[in-house]
């Protein structure tokens, strides 16, 4: 299974090198010199490249694979997203950090066990991350914070939900 680790968000200066919006929690293992992404284009094809170099500037990664030698190589991987292996992650330390790959798919339900939905993806937006649910056809996104969502139970394939009022209602 593969994980979205970034997107190529353009092409960098004349040599190949890529500005790239990260998509992980540990970029400097995930772009560090010599790993092995798989760019997924959106057309649905798959190549690997493998990381020369990579640098912090505004808030982005500037990032040299080894396969892309110009600009106009970086402009064809332009809106590449960057998949890593989830065999290759490894374990987390704090009990109360999940990987998104993790999540996704599990049962959300209530303290009393009604289920609610499944949860489709993480949605990591500027004031945090968000749980993106399936209910029923229709996708609900909660605060993924510990006031909302006090269990996550992976080993039991479930999240617990606490939300507040209207949260989950059905709109008119």
């Amino acid at each position: 299974m593969e994980v979205v680790v970034g997107r190529v968000a353009k092409s960098h200066g004349i040599r190949g090198e890529l500005a790239v919006d990260v998509r992980t929690d540990s970029p400097e293992e995930r772009f560090r010199e010599g790993a092995v992404l798989s760019a997924r284009y959106r057309d649905g094809r798959t190549r690997q490249l493998t990381i020369a170099a990579a640098r912090p500037h505004s808030g982005r990664l500037l990032v040299t694979f080894e396969e892309v030698r110009s600009r106009e190589d970086a402009d064809a991987v332009r809106g590449v997203l960057l998949l890593a292996d989830t065999a290759d992650l490894p374990p987390t330390d704090d009990p109360d950090e999940f990987y998104d790959h993790e999540l996704e798919g599990l049962r959300a339900e209530l303290a009393d066990g009604t289920k609610v939905g499944t949860v489709q993806e993480i949605v990591h937006a500027p004031g945090g991350e968000l749980l993106s649910l399936d209910r029923d056809g229709r996708t609900v996104l909660v605060p993924f914070v510990r006031e909302i969502v006090p269990v996550v139970d992976v080993a039991g394939g479930r999240v617990v939900l606490d939300p507040p009022e209207g949260l989950l209602d059905d709109e008119e």
